[in-house]
């Protein structure tokens, strides 16, 4: 079984669980290093369901946070093993895993061994099935099958900010518009009715688009309304009797799903549109004194910048428990699934700084 020295120092952390690989769906192997280095600490309750490990503290503070990271990545595309380009401050760590997310998963497990008698009681979270199907996803089932584990005042998701300080998340849905026609055979065209020219309309109608760009307690979330998939035809000769084209909507945490859906059905009026999945946003929270006094501890050390997160994250998961949440970590974001991911060393060192601070004011 591998294992994970958790008192060494955080490159060869991150290196370790990087180059240890665990695409969605295969995190066995890191789940059980986790568990297992994680179980040596006396100050730390660790608990297990499938390939997600929860290790808590019981000193009896008055408020409890919740950290958590995934531990699986993408699938990767010949950028592992790690490798470390540069020296001292423009020292960079490439390779599949680096930014999203194992960077902040070392800075956890760094701090987590480390921080006997924080100020807070902690509750560190290290979950599977982040990059795929919502319903597979390891935080999503911890919440089902045992939410008192991951109960909290504050929770803060280590996803990639590039040092800064995103709150809240856009929402997202997908929606199949689907175009229906008349098959024939293509030498008698006129026989039929073509689905996949009908498509013109529904793309004319999304370049015309202007996508919105909404305030939400005093950030700016950038919304956008795409085309992501198209799909149609049977056969080279036959006259298509039908088209779907699928489009993908990101939309303000202002909005509920049901707004946002019916956003999209008000666009394609006319035509038939079907919601295949959605999953809502999450405000900032940051008018929440935790999440106010979080920004002011961390942002103090980095020196980095509060925005709006654009993607989506399961801060919306905590969101929808009631639990102000914000994303804080290492790397940038616009490097997640690249084939050339890389992570500067000292903005790993940077946030373990600054987490640790928060921790121990």
């Amino acid at each position: 079984m591998a294992t994970l020295d958790l008192g060494t120092d955080l490159l060869s952390l991150t290196r370790a669980l990087c180059d240890l690989p665990s695409v969605s769906g295969d995190e066995r192997a890191i789940a059980d290093a986790v568990q297992d280095a994680l179980t040596g600490y006396a100050h730390l309750e660790v608990l297990r369901d499938g390939d997600a490990v929860v290790a808590r503290t019981h000193t009896g503070r008055p408020s409890r946070v919740v950290i958590a990271g995934h531990l699986d990545t993408v699938p990767i595309a010949d950028n592992l093993p790690t490798r470390l380009i540069g020296e001292g401050a423009l020292a960079e760590l490439w390779g599949r895993g680096t930014v999203d997310m194992k960077a902040g998963v070392a800075v956890q497990l760094a701090l987590a061994a480390e921080l006997t008698e924080p100020t807070h009681d902690v509750t560190w979270v290290f979950y599977d099935h982040e990059e795929v199907a919502a319903d597979l996803n390891g935080l999503g089932r911890l919440v089902r099958n045992h939410p008192d584990w991951v109960v909290g005042d504050f929770a803060v998701l280590c996803e990639p900010t590039n040092g800064g300080l995103e709150g809240g998340c856009n929402g997202t849905l997908r929606a199949e518009v689907r175009l229906a026609g008349v098959a024939a055979h293509s030498a008698r065209a006129w026989m039929g009715r073509n689905a996949i020219h009908a498509a013109g309309e529904v793309l004319r109608r999304l370049e015309a688009y202007t996508p919105a760009e909404v305030e939400v307690d005093g950030l700016v979330y950038r919304e956008s309304l795409n085309a992501v998939l198209i799909s149609g035809g049977t056969a080279a000769n036959v006259i298509p009797d039908a088209c779907v084209v699928t489009v993908n909507y990101r939309f303000a945490p202002s909005a509920s799903v049901e707004q946002a859906t019916e956003h999209v059905r008000e666009l394609f009026d006319g035509f038939d549109v079907v919601l295949t999945d959605a999953a809502p946003g999450a405000r900032p929270g940051l008018d929440d004194p935790a999440a106010q006094d979080f920004a002011r501890a961390v942002l103090g050390v980095t020196g980095g910048v509060l925005a709006a997160k654009y993607g989506w994250t399961d801060v919306a998961r905590f969101s929808e428990l009631g639990v102000p949440a914000v994303n804080f970590g290492p790397g940038d974001p616009l490097l997640a699934h690249k084939d050339d991911e890389r992570c500067p060393v000292g903005q790993i060192t940077l946030a373990h700084a600054a987490l640790r601070a928060w921790l121990t004011s």
